[in-house]
């Protein structure tokens, strides 16, 4: 009995930690659905490396960035979301960390936050991270990155 609280606990806290993630809406967890998604519009994918339950910065860039209107109606139009979480505290679950950990072991990821501008084929277009000022001064920096892509 014991065993089958800590389970729904666990899943129940990972539910959650994945409703709360990134402003919660529009975000992707799957690699394939992404490059599904970007194959199919043309539009890039923003796929950002974090660490949801401890990274301070990754908390700021959310705040500050991801969670605003701005950010929210920009993507809409230009990128597929994707969420790569690295959590200390919530345990993924296995397919997932899978995935995450192949991905950042591809793209050297050596920090968090680490935001890269992929192409449909998985090509890197640019990086980004963290930066004072909001989307006012983090959408150009993302635009100047998508303009690559051709």
């Amino acid at each position: 009995m014991m065993m089958l609280k800590r389970a729904l606990s666990t899943v129940l806290v990972s539910a959650v930690a994945a409703a709360s993630f990134a402003g919660g809406e529009g975000w992707l967890t799957s690699w394939d659905k992404a490059v599904a998604e970007s194959k199919k519009t043309g539009k890039v994918i923003l796929a950002e490396f974090t660490g949801s339950d401890w990274c301070y910065w990754c908390k700021k860039l959310e705040q500050e960035v991801f969670a605003t209107k701005e950010f929210k109606t920009w993507a809409k139009k230009n990128a597929i979301l994707l969420y790569l979480d690295f959590p200390q505290r919530t345990k993924l679950e296995a397919k997932l960390k899978a995935q995450n950990d192949g991905l950042a072991k591809k793209y050297k990821i050596q920090g968090y936050p680490t935001v890269l501008v992929l192409n449909s084929k998985g090509d890197k277009l640019g990086q980004l991270g963290y930066m004072p000022g909001g989307p006012s001064k983090w959408l150009p920096e993302a635009e100047k990155a998508i303009k690559t892509k051709k």
